[in-house]
């Protein structure tokens, strides 16, 4: 006999007996009607628990069918158990049963994707065969079963996004099978158990975003099997062992991101030359970066984000250069440290393969090396708020993958280079916050696949292209706000039919709004402001009814206000102030229901019967009644038409002439004479009942000018006080020369004598009821205010408010002034909550104090200002300057956002509010802000992980601007039109958050 055949008969004798004892096994585990039964009963039970099913997979659970084929179960073909329960995405509400304890034969249980809550089922523990268990991303609550203990071969647990509490427990190690343990966003606290050491076949540990704390314990560097470690989004504190590399020589990925980690990354880490990812990020790491990570010759993801890394000095990127040896190197995050110095030649050596370069917020300068332009698969580039300089390389236009730009807020200059054209993948790009001059190229009209264009706060020139006005891709930002464009707006605006943002604000657009703008039905924001442009405001806005936010102020609009403005259901805030619009205002919409959110103070020919908007009522003009009266019925004469005219004209001069002197006063026409017996009658004598505030020098009482006049405050100076009269002086002069719209008003100046003789001087202002901003950050018992806080998005608003005021003192008055006095009590805010700077007391010229050295004496000498707010340099001896006022608005600022004065009793030991803000970014800005601040739509965007990221990332720019502001340095201090620029950027940012989530 052949040996092939003795060979065949062997296979088939092999096959018999395998077949044989397949049959005996399962004669031996045959199951009797009974156990089936209960199998059967346990899902009925299960389905009893189900309050929510909208796809209706427990109907398919009936009579009519076996159970072993309803929907998701899966039975053992030989003995006719449940082995399988797949129950994933079904949107199942609803808890599960301690009965499914008794489907003794399950070995996969998947529940994730689905709504369950209540804790799981002890019971859990009865099932002996168990090897996979998927209950994530459901509402579980409670802590880990311990009865999951006796389940030794489970080889796979996620309960990943639920609610569970407790510790992780240390039984945990009894479950030798375990390869893969995830339990990343629940709540779970205390230590990560020694006994974890035990689990020598796990390949991945998912404790990221819960509440665990202590030091990852020495027996986790004993699993030599593990290939995945992630221990992410945790309190974990202590340094990272410098073993790390020596004991865990076949880890894979090693990602520690989110917990509290400190000291320097280890050397030996390279020693674990099997690593393809490293995952360090969002910790308290210091100190340089090891030069050897080029070891790591797999490695695919390195993330260092958001730690304390580098020295702020040249030599920091070094170990960019060994990085050249990652040739795979996919993944590259080094955003939010310290790194300094310049950005290293051998970027360009990096692997082809990098699609992510992220270097953004650091303080590195020097220019892009034009090698960047070798890698050739990126696809997101971040290198904003730096400081950057030179002009942007041409090469960067061969980046033909790259899909996000980030170049915002750094210190480029020149032309953007028409090469820019040539990242047609590009859907969002970032270059606010520069220097960038000339014309925007038109060549980004072929970035087809554009989303996001961010040029504001910059010098352009010119208009913008009909190319990139046609880009329909655009649907969240087109931003150019804050540059020197000028000319008429394309007609092709019309055709950003998806965008949800439009800023032109603060140029020198002119011309009408085009009517074409009405097509773009998408729009969410619209701010026009800051321009020249005029005419009536189109009547094809009314299409545009998702509007929320609407800003035409500061134009030369004329015309009625649309009545469809109050059709507008989503409208929040709507700013028409300061152009030249007339007629009566309307009365439906936002304009009745919420007069609090518009503004259309300076427009001097708006009349209307609503009494919160302040303004003289409308009158039908007799010449119309005339006329409505006169209207002829059939043909007239000519010199009868002459007649009637001519008697119409008559009865308009003499309406208009008896109109003037029946006018209710507004301060807009009261007259600079205003005697002391007038103050004294409207403040009642000056009654403490009328008393608002009081000051160094005098008190501020609150009063109704006769005859229905307008409510005015009067600030009477005290003349006993020395420096008073000096004060009186100084303030007159600096409000007679300055006229803004976040500047308090003065009406008139009284120098005077008062019924027994004695010298009276006082300043009459326009009154803010709303109080001042110390009223609200710090209310008293003593003081009736407002039941309200500030929200987030209020105290970003008064932030502009006072730093726009800021810029027109420093910049656009003839001399520059310095307002010696920023406080929150200083800071006043009308019936809309926008700011209003006052108390110009102890403000400065600049001119007169440079050319005085005695003045100059005298102020150094009394330290101009309020402790807490007086910069360093003053009490030194220092020359008032306007770099003194930045330091003053970056406490208010930080104050703002904190709820915590600069003298406040938590800042001991040397350190000040700065320095104390300065320490807890960024991760831990949530824990020292006002809590107070976020409004019912703020606090449910911090809800959702992604927007209180988003929402997280806006508050950091605000105190890292505070203390920026505030630094000791004058020279390391902000200029205030970097920071107007600034803090715009992040309100829209913040507005595109809420938006974000008002469409989901």
């Amino acid at each position: 006999m052949s040996h092939s055949c003795v060979k065949s008969k062997s296979k088939v004798f092999q096959t018999i007996l395998y077949v044989f004892l397949l049959l005996s096994l399962n004669h031996a585990t045959a199951t009797t009607p009974t156990e089936t039964n209960h199998d059967l009963q346990a899902l009925l039970h299960f389905k009893t628990h189900i309050v929510k099913d909208p796809f209706h997979v427990m109907n398919l659970w009936n009579d009519s069918t076996h159970h072993c084929n309803w929907t998701g179960i899966t039975c053992n073909i030989f003995n006719g158990r449940v082995i399988y329960m797949n129950l994933s995405s079904q949107g199942l509400e609803g808890i599960v049963t301690p009965y499914i304890g008794n489907i003794t034969f399950l070995t996969r249980i998947d529940l994730s994707y689905n709504i369950f809550h209540g804790e799981f089922p002890q019971e859990v523990g009865h099932l002996l065969h168990l090897q996979q268990l998927y209950i994530n991303n459901n509402n579980f609550s409670g802590s880990i079963p311990s009865n999951l203990s006796h389940c030794r071969g489970l080889r796979e647990f996620d309960a990943g996004r639920n609610k569970l509490t407790g510790t992780i427990p240390s039984w945990i190690g009894n479950l030798t099978s375990l390869v893969n343990f995830f339990f990343s966003r629940n709540n779970l606290h205390g230590n990560i158990p020694h006994e974890i050491g035990s689990l020598s076949n796990l390949r991945f540990l998912g404790l990221s975003l819960n509440y665990l704390s202590g030091k990852v314990p020495s027996s986790v560097y004993n699993i030599t099997s593990m290939t995945h470690f992630a221990v992410a989004g945790n309190h974990l504190y202590g340094n990272i062992p410098d073993g790390v590399g020596f004991t865990l020589p076949n880890l894979e990925a090693f990602l520690c991101e989110s917990n509290n980690f400190t000291g320097a990354i280890p050397r030996s880490l390279v020693n674990a030359s099997k690593l393809e990812i490293l995952g360090l990020g969002i910790n308290g790491l210091r100190g340089r970066v090891p030069d050897n990570l080029g070891l790591l010759r797999r490695l695919k993801y390195l993330n260092f984000q958001e730690n304390g890394l580098g020295s702020g000095r040249a030599g920091d990127l070094s170990f960019l250069d060994s990085l050249a040896n990652c040739t795979v190197l996919e993944f590259l995050g080094l955003h939010y440290n310290n790194f300094g110095g310049e950005l290293p030649n051998s970027i360009a050596n990096l692997s082809t393969q990098l699609s992510t370069l992220n270097i953004g917020v650091n303080r590195i300068h020097g220019n892009i090396p034009a090698g960047i332009g070798n890698l050739e698969n990126m696809a997101l580039l971040a290198l904003e708020r730096n400081n950057l300089t030179g002009t942007i390389p041409e090469e960067l236009g061969m980046l033909k993958n790259l899909q996000v730009f980030y170049l915002g807020g750094n210190h480029f200059s020149g032309r953007i280079p028409f090469s820019i054209g040539n990242l047609t993948s590009l859907t969002k790009l970032h270059m606010e916050l520069n220097y960038f001059e000339g014309s925007i190229p038109s060549s980004l009209g072929n970035c087809q696949k554009l989303l996001v264009l961010a040029l504001f706060g910059n010098k352009l020139t010119g208009t913008i292209p009909k190319e990139v006005m046609a880009l329909s891709s655009l649907s969240e930002l087109l931003d150019v706000s804050y540059n020197s464009l000028s000319g008429t707006l394309p007609t092709e605006i019309g055709k950003l039919v998806h965008l949800g943002l439009l800023d032109l604000s603060e140029n020198k657009f002119s011309g009408v709004i085009p009517s074409s703008l009405g097509s773009c039905t998408s729009l969410v924001t619209l701010y026009l402001q800051g321009n020249y442009f005029e005419g009536n405001i189109p009547q094809t806005l009314q299409n545009l009814r998702a509007l929320q936010d609407i800003d035409l102020s500061r134009n030369n609009l004329s015309g009625k206000i649309p009545k469809f403005l109050g059709d507008f259901k989503l409208l929040q805030h709507l700013n028409l102030s300061y152009n030249d619009l007339d007629g009566d205002i309307p009365t439906n919409g936002i304009f009745t229901k919420n007069a609090t959110a518009i503004a259309i103070n300076g427009n001097n020919k708006l009349c209307s019967s609503v009494l919160e908007l302040n303004l003289p009522a409308c009158t039908i003009s007799k010449a119309s009644m005339l006329r409505k009266f006169l209207a002829p019925k059939v043909a007239i004469p000519a010199i009868s038409a002459f007649v009637i005219l001519l008697l119409a004209s008559c009865f308009l001069a003499i309406f208009m002439v008896k109109r003037a002197r029946k006018k209710t006063p507004r301060t807009d026409d009261l007259e600079l004479a205003i005697s002391y017996s007038t103050i004294a009658k409207c403040t009642g004598g000056f009654s403490r009942e009328n008393l608002i505030g009081s000051g160094s020098f005098g008190s501020v009482y609150k009063g109704n000018l006769p005859d229905n006049g307008p409510t005015i405050a009067i600030k009477v100076l005290n003349l006993e006080q020395r420096g008073a009269s000096r004060s009186f002086i100084g303030e007159c002069q600096v409000l007679r020369n300055i006229r803004h719209r976040n500047l308090l008003k003065i009406i008139t100046a009284i120098s005077s004598v008062d019924h027994q003789g004695n010298d009276f001087k006082a300043l009459v202002f326009e009154f803010m009821p709303k109080g001042s901003l110390e009223d609200w950050l710090h209310p008293t018992n003593n003081v009736q205010h407002h039941t309200n806080t500030l929200t987030f998005i209020q105290r970003l608003n008064i932030a502009i408010d006072v730093s726009c005021a800021l810029e027109y003192l420093h910049q656009s008055c003839e001399t520059a002034i310095v307002h010696c006095d920023i406080k929150p009590s200083n800071v006043l805010l009308d019936n809309d909550m926008v700011a209003h700077v006052g108390d110009f007391g102890l403000a400065t010229f600049l001119l007169e104090e440079s050319s005085n050295s005695s003045m100059h004496s005298i102020m150094s000498a009394s330290l101009k200002g309020s402790i807490g707010y007086i910069p360093p340099e003053y009490g030194l001896g220092g020359k008032v300057c306007v770099v003194g006022d930045i330091y003053s608005y970056g406490i208010l600022l930080l104050e703002i956002f904190t709820g915590k004065r600069p003298t406040d009793e938590a800042f001991e030991g040397g350190m000040g509010i700065q320095q104390f803000i300065e320490s807890a970014l960024p991760k831990h800005v949530m824990e020292i802000i006002d809590p107070s601040m976020f409004s019912q739509q703020e606090s449910a965007l911090r809800r959702e992980f992604d927007n209180e990221v988003a929402m997280k990332d806006c508050i950091v720019s605000v105190m890292q601007i505070g203390v920026s502001c505030a630094a000791t340095s004058p020279s390391d201090r902000m200029h205030i039109a970097d920071v107007v620029k600034t803090l715009h950027a992040v309100k829209k940012s913040f507005i595109r958050t809420q938006q974000n989530e008002h469409v989901t």
